[in-house]
């Protein structure tokens, strides 16, 4: 299946974006070391995509409060169907199909940037300054922004440039390995914490699902993908990972908007208070806070050694009680 659809819809967008900020009166010469024409058509690339993509992030923060409704039931058919798997598999699926409930749906928004991703890596791949490269014109670019984004920079590193580019790379885009490496190597770790991040912002505020694979998925989202980056991005181009580290700084705005407008039901997890504290969840944090309030508002404990003082008198005591007995005898 050829992805030529997706190349020509990501050139497009960029090159729409490059030509509004040309407009504006922003030039394609570096400020800084760098090209912000470009570096600015990239980063409004994505906010058009999340733009596109907004309903269906609407979708996913209902479908994870599904799931989260949920919670009790799966745990209900958990503790019935111990032991049996098989049966657990299709009692759970039947309640997803019953409440309309898609565990995948979390995931959706994060597939559909999967295309784009891909496009944007093909097309700034592609981008090489040397006046012998051939089909500089494909996917409805011309010659002369075809090679004013090949030499776009970042603080001197080029966009088309990466991690791990060759020497005969860097020759190719008249870099410098080194500068290239630390600009690379700081946008990869920035992207790995953003990427953490935004999972971590979810989980804190929905919890931590009861579901074993929902908890897989969860674990996976929050640790496995983040450490994946570390050599992944190692032959992601800079321009790319710029693109990455602007969508997960959108989606941490776009999350806590509608965790703020739409808060997680508190019904939900406060009955699970043992498995949020475990796991770091909000909710439990909130519930913790009024448990320690309680304790503090408790005087009596105090007041026992002050009743339990005079043990140490205890001993004169008894013979107090015996001399009035003696006195009487």
């Amino acid at each position: 299946m050829s992805l030529d659809w997706i190349y020509y819809a990501i050139s497009w967008i960029l090159l729409a974006w490059h030509s509004a900020w040309d407009a504006i009166g922003i030039p394609d010469s570096t400020v800084i070391g760098t090209n912000w024409a470009w570096i600015l058509a990239i980063v409004f690339l994505v906010v058009t995509v999340r733009v596109i993509l907004f309903p269906v992030f609407v979708k996913q923060i209902k479908s994870q409060r599904a799931m989260q409704a949920l919670q009790p039931q799966v745990k209900a058919l958990q503790e019935k169907h111990k032991g049996d798997r098989e049966t657990l598999q299709k009692e759970m699926m039947e309640l997803y199909r019953k409440e309309k409930a898609n565990p995948l749906m979390g995931c959706l928004p994060m597939f559909l940037q999967i295309p784009v991703f891909l496009g944007l890596f093909h097309v700034l791949r592609r981008l090489n300054p040397d006046p012998a490269k051939n089909n500089k014109d494909i996917y409805g670019w011309t010659v002369d922004q075809f090679n004013s984004a090949s030499d776009a920079t970042l603080f001197t590193a080029p966009i088309a440039s990466k991690f791990g580019s060759t020497a005969a790379e860097l020759a190719q885009l008249g870099a410098n390995g080194t500068v290239v490496k630390v600009m690379a190597g700081v946008l990869v770790l920035v992207m790995m914490g953003t990427t953490y991040l935004t999972s971590r912002q979810m989980i804190l505020k929905t919890g931590w699902a009861e579901d074993p694979q929902q908890r897989m998925i969860q674990r996976l989202m929050l640790y496995g993908i983040p450490l994946s980056l570390l050599i992944s991005g190692a032959i992601f181009p800079i321009g790319v990972i710029i693109y990455w580290v602007t969508n997960n700084l959108f989606t941490l705005g776009q999350q806590q908007w509608v965790l703020r407008k739409f808060p997680p039901p508190v019904t939900a997890t406060s009955g699970k208070s043992g498995t949020s504290a475990r796991n770091g969840a909000q909710p439990a944090k909130t519930g913790g806070l009024f448990g320690r309030s309680k304790p503090a508002a408790a005087p009596p404990p105090p007041a026992a050694p002050k009743v339990a003082g005079p043990k140490p008198g205890a001993k004169p005591a008894n013979p107090k009680k015996g001399r009035p007995a003696k006195r009487q005898g």
